[in-house]
């Protein structure tokens, strides 16, 4: 059911007043959900329903038009919230019948959220899970998810994951680092035809310039936290990619591969729109062939 409709369905049946009805459906509000997912409209902002004190029950606001406003759905960062809550915001943000996704799921709810979504898939490398939307269609085209070790490559899936739960199509191609550099010169062809290349890379960091320096396609470089002691928790790297001398490489945080995952599908989605324009005959070329 969608938001809209639980709004005009409270209206109607004389719980919800046309006042709070109207600041709900004003742009950019978000939908407020209680402990059963209904709308909410007597808390105040950031007023929580439950009783006060560290084990009381938080309430939900999960942005539900986000996908309507970015093309980009919200998605629950589960770390740190409890297994209710993490069944919760997922219950909701699936409610339209459009998938959902929760990153960073600790594996001690895997259980719970199997349990409540059969249809579900857990991924637990990625520590993600995800319910698949049954109306994507994948884009043309493909992005490229590159990881420079096996240490690496919890995060490489998290990104890789992300860009298809979205609707890019993902190649993977892993343990290619630097410390053999054959490895990555010789995937140089299935990289060529990426349009957006996400370089997941620990220690030094150094494998985003590299591929930098070899490919057209955009880069997203992924600093991990994998390394000694002086890569210190991967400040290291992310200072190595933040000064590539590759031109044109683009930094996310650490560890962050739902950000580069979100970052290369939508640098992939405007590629594959403007070919699939390009492919479209203008008013110019209608012209020619009639005349």
């Amino acid at each position: 059911m969608t938001s809209l409709r639980r709004v005009l369905e409270s209206v109607s049946n004389g719980t919800l007043s046309i006042e709070d009805a109207l600041r709900a459906l004003s742009p950019g509000a978000i939908a407020e959900v209680d402990l059963h997912g209904a709308v909410s409209s007597s808390a105040s902002p950031g007023q929580s329903t439950g009783q006060q004190g560290e084990s009381s029950p938080v309430d939900l606001r999960p942005d539900l038009d986000r996908r309507e406003r970015t093309g980009i759905p919200e998605v629950v960062f589960a770390e740190r919230k409890s297994e209710s809550e993490t069944v919760r915001a997922l219950r909701s943000l699936s409610s339209r019948g459009r998938g959902a996704m929760a990153t960073r799921v600790p594996i001690e709810q895997s259980t719970a959220l199997r349990s409540e979504f059969p249809e579900g898939a857990w991924h637990e490398r990625a520590r993600v899970f995800v319910l698949e939307d049954p109306s994507r269609t994948p884009l043309d085209g493909r992005v490229a998810v590159v990881a420079a070790g096996t240490s690496d490559v919890p995060v490489a899936d998290e990104a890789a994951i992300t860009a298809e739960f979205l609707g890019s199509p993902v190649e993977r191609i892993y343990d290619v680092g630097v410390a053999g550099l054959h490895r990555i010169v010789q995937q140089r062809e299935r990289l060529l035809g990426a349009s957006a290349l996400i370089v997941v890379a620990g220690m030094e960091g150094a494998l985003p310039s590299v591929v930098g320096g070899l490919v057209p396609g955009c880069v997203i470089a992924v600093p991990t936290s994998v390394g000694y002691g002086a890569s210190y928790g991967g400040i290291a790297a992310l200072l190595a990619m933040l000064n590539s001398c590759a031109p044109g490489v683009l930094v996310v945080n650490i560890d962050n591969g739902f950000g580069a995952g979100v970052a290369a599908h939508r640098i992939h989605r405007a590629a594959a729109g403007a070919a699939a324009g390009a492919t479209q005959p203008t008013p110019q070329d209608r012209e020619g062939a009639d005349g």
